[in-house]
Order: C-alpha cells, then sequence, then structure tokens
C-alpha cells in the first residue's frame, strides 16, 4: 500500500502489518476489531493501533455494524470499511481521465453510447468466462465468476446464501467512474445474468456507497436450469 502515514520510531516496523490489516478489510468486506484480530492471529490491542493509523490516515471509517434480529444489550461492535480514498491505495484502474472521456461520449452520442460502451466493455470478459461456467456444475458457476472477477482486480468471493449463491467484489477498479455512470454496473450484471443463466439482483454496490459490491443468484430448480 503507497502512501500510508508512518509513525516515528518502533512503528516504522509495524507498516506491513497495517497493509495486512487494510488488505484484510478490503478483500473480505466490513470487519470488526475482533474479527481482523482472529483472521490475522493478531492481539487485539495490535488491531487497534493499526486501526486507529488507518483511520487517522483515511483509508479506513469506522461505521455502526448492523444488526439482524433482536439486538442484544449493550453497544454494537463498530465495523470498519475501506474509504475511496483508501481505495486510492489499492491502484484505482480509472481516473479523471476515463470520467472526462465518457462523459463526452454521453454528451456526443446520448446515454445509448454510453451503454453501448458499457456492455462492450464486458465482453472478453464474458467470453473468457462462458467456457469455464459451461464445462462446471451449476453448484461451481459461483465460485468461478469470482475468480474471475479477482483475477481482473475485484477481489471477489462467492457464498452461499438462504435465497441463492452470492457474489462479493470487495474492490471495484472502475468505482470512481461508476458512481457518475451506472450503466458500468448494469452492463456487468446482465453478464452475470447471461453467464448464469439466471436473473441475478444487485443487493449493494461500491459505487453507492456500500462496502461490496453483492450479487445475489436465486437457486433455480432442475426442470428451470434445463430450459435455460
Amino acid at each position: 500500500m503507497k502512501n500510508i502515514r508512518v509513525e516515528q520510531a518502533s512503528s516504522v516496523d509495524d507498516a506491513p502489518t497495517r497493509e495486512r490489516v487494510a488488505n484484510s478489510i478490503m478483500t473480505e468486506g466490513p470487519s470488526t476489531a475482533v474479527d481482523l484480530a482472529q483472521r490475522l492471529r493478531l492481539t487485539p490491542a495490535a488491531v487497534r493501533r493499526h486501526l486507529d493509523v488507518l483511520l487517522a490516515d483515511g483509508v479506513i471509517e469506522a461505521r455502526d455494524q448492523r444488526i439482524n434480529g433482536a439486538r442484544g444489550r449493550g453497544r454494537p461492535a463498530k465495523v470498519f470499511v475501506v474509504t475511496d480514498a483508501g481505495r486510492d491505495h489499492f491502484d484505482q484502474a480509472y481516473d479523471d481521465l476515463a470520467t472526462d472521456a465518457l462523459r463526452y461520449l454521453q454528451s456526443t452520442g446520448g446515454d445509448a453510447a454510453v451503454q453501448a460502451f458499457a456492455r462492450q466493455r464486458v465482453v472478453e470478459l464474458e467470453a473468457r468466462i462462458r467456457p469455464l461456467i459451461q464445462a462446471a456444475a451449476p453448484e461451481h458457476h459461483a465460485g468461478i465468476l469470482a475468480e474471475a472477477l479477482s483475477q481482473d482486480g475485484y477481489a471477489a468471493s462467492a457464498k452461499n446464501a438462504p435465497s441463492g449463491s452470492q457474489v462479493c467484489q470487495h474492490h471495484c477498479p472502475v468505482a470512481h467512474v461508476a458512481e457518475e455512470f451506472p450503466q458500468l454496473c448494469e452492463a456487468e450484471a446482465e453478464m452475470f445474468s447471461r453467464l448464469l443463466g439466471s436473473h441475478v439482483q444487485r443487493l449493494a454496490t461500491i459505487a453507492h456507497g456500500d462496502g461490496v459490491c453483492t450479487t445475489n443468484i436465486p437457486h433455480f430448480s432442475a426442470e428451470e436450469r434445463a430450459n435455460t
């Protein structure tokens, strides 16, 4: 990670560990201090020291943890998420030039031109993933998609959920551009649907301020699968 402030004296040696803490939040999504301590095999005190520095540098921010179901006694634990500024440390691929180019495209060709560009942008990725999807059993499709996305810099993972499978993208190389041009996210979701032969639903996106892009892939029957 570049440009993260390093404290004086002994804390200089802490920089690699601090990078591990930030990278863990990036790849695993919103995390509590306890999560990080267990994941990285660090003491809670060490994790909190690194978190304090990352907070001061603006690389991460603290949010209230969402509680599903009955809330226990006491204050909910804070979760830590990577900020927009923090994502820049992970080699943000697009800059103002890309946004300016799409603004020009929109002004000369309208929204349809931007949509066409967004769809064309995912053609190569779709072509690369399709043979892998077709050769695998349906239960492996979400994992294959996540692995391919990770190779393109999205730090993706797949998990099972009650309503289906979920693909989580913990980093988005085009997040800054997608804030203004959601067509990029829409074209990507369309690609997921074509590849998986199923309707997919975006539950969250980094471009809209969420900590991770989450796409739900609903379960469907063998009969429905045969008809795709």
